[in-house]
């Protein structure tokens, strides 16, 4: 794709590397049948090369997004199918990411709607504030069906949901209770037998509040198999949520924050990874050298960091797991491959021969490239949109008939359990349970 920056704009190294992003898409178009938005919606701008081209323009002419470009970068779910599917190797991510830092800095939202967002990254990277938010709005869900448009909402994708329809959303997704906390932040689980090596686990944000039985099934498994455990004390949320709302400097300082926690942790007792149970985490955590490139104090120690991420199936696939019992050999599992992970991280067959291999019978889903919906905070902020992909999602995992559905993203788990009564469970939970743990999938 042609550009015309100016030499003055190159000198800024984001639009340097935006301009040799912009440059490496061939107007192919692969990237349109993969995308869930265009999918839907068979509007050009709601696929990645129609925003390519207004964040070509935009960034261009330096001037402040308009409505239009806000509408449909805010329909992208930030999938990356699209990054799977382009032969020109195009990195959308870091594009559109960078799209959305500059909509934060320069478009003025309606008041509504910048209120929500701002509660959004105030809540949900704060696990103690998380929770009394889920506490309340599981206290207001008997109110969700009061709300103005609660019923009969529109299933065309509006662009700009009303308040009302994103609180129901809201409201919707709290679960019917909150279990007990997980272990406190500077816990160390020991490994058990001959210690094989030390993994610091992330705690996570949403995770801990509404599963933390996931974090617990990794520990069980890594400390029965000889890996000690540690949950490192001054870690915070990885920065995803924000990043993604195109907060970067609240999730710049967040990074800033974890790598100086795990370096410090590493050099102190030793770390062989950093282990993430949510592939939505992960997929950032591994960006934090691109995120940090142009940090003197951090680009080389966040380099360090992301080298040492990895998702729990990638750690998990290098250990020989030792099977105490067997499974029935007719338990069928549909195998949801996250976004994040399949797309964001490259990790595909990893879960899936993890599985087989310990006595499961493992099943892929049709369409499974397309995105369950849920998508960090979209399933609030665009929730039309996510409940069409989730009922999508939810009607091709039928098809395989599934005893349990298995995911490593816990966004995923919840937004998948919204449509099916079918157990929805960590792919972490099953191994653990093939390696004398509990069975997953009855609390």
């Amino acid at each position: 794709m042609k550009t015309e920056f100016s030499l003055a704009q190159l000198a800024d190294p984001d639009i340097a590397e935006a301009d040799k992003i912009l440059r490496a898409c061939v107007h192919c178009g692969f990237c349109t049948a993969t995308c869930p938005t265009y999918v839907l919606l068979g509007d050009e701008l709601d696929s990645p090369r129609g925003r390519i081209y207004l964040i070509r323009e935009m960034l261009e002419k330096d001037r402040p997004p308009t409505e239009e470009v806000v509408k449909h970068i805010d329909r992208c779910l930030s999938c990356l199918a699209c990054m799977t599917t382009c032969p020109s190797g195009v990195n959308y991510m870091h594009l559109v990411d960078q799209a959305r830092v500059r909509i934060e800095r320069d478009y003025t939202r309606p008041l509504a709607e910048r209120a929500l967002r701002a509660l959004l990254a105030l809540v949900l990277p704060r696990p103690g504030l998380f929770r009394v938010g889920m506490v309340l709005a599981r206290l207001g869900r008997p109110l969700a069906a009061l709300l103005p448009q609660s019923r009969g909402a529109s299933n065309t994708g509006s662009a700009s949901p009303t308040l009302w329809r994103r609180l129901q959303a809201m409201l919707a997704l709290a679960p019917g209770r909150l279990p007990a906390k997980g272990p406190a932040a500077g816990s160390v689980f020991p490994a058990i037998g001959e210690k094989r090596g030390r993994v610091a686990l992330l705690q996570g944000c949403a995770q801990q509040v509404l599963a933390p039985r996931i974090n617990q099934a990794a520990i069980n498994l890594l400390t029965r198999h000889g890996v000690e455990v540690v949950l490192v004390k001054d870690e915070q949320c990885c920065g995803a949520l924000t990043h993604h709302l195109g907060r970067d400097g609240d999730a710049l300082a967040r990074a800033r924050a974890n790598v100086t926690a795990w370096l410090g942790e590493a050099r102190r007792d030793g770390l062989d990874a950093i282990l993430v149970t949510a592939s939505g985490c992960g997929t950032v955590i591994k960006d934090y050298g691109y995120m940090l490139r142009e940090d003197r104090d951090f680009a080389g120690a966040a380099a360090t960091i992301s080298g040492l991420a990895k998702d729990i199936t990638e750690y998990i696939g290098g250990i020989d797991l030792k099977p105490t019992q067997p499974q029935p050999s007719d338990l069928v599992i549909a195998y949801h491959s996250a976004c994040s992970l399949q797309h964001g991280q490259k990790i595909t067959q990893a879960p899936k021969e993890l599985l087989s291999k310990n006595g499961f019978v493992v099943k892929d889903v049709p369409e499974s490239h397309l995105c369950c919906g849920s998508a960090g905070t979209y399933n609030i902020l665009q929730p039309d949109i996510a409940n069409r992909l989730r009922d999508r999602k939810v009607a091709n995992i039928a098809m395989v008939k599934p005893d349990m559905i298995a995911a490593g993203n816990i966004g995923c788990m919840v937004q998948i359990a919204g449509g099916t009564s079918v157990p929805v469970v960590h792919t972490i939970e099953l191994l653990d349970w093939a390696t004398g743990g509990l069975r997953p999938g009855l609390n």
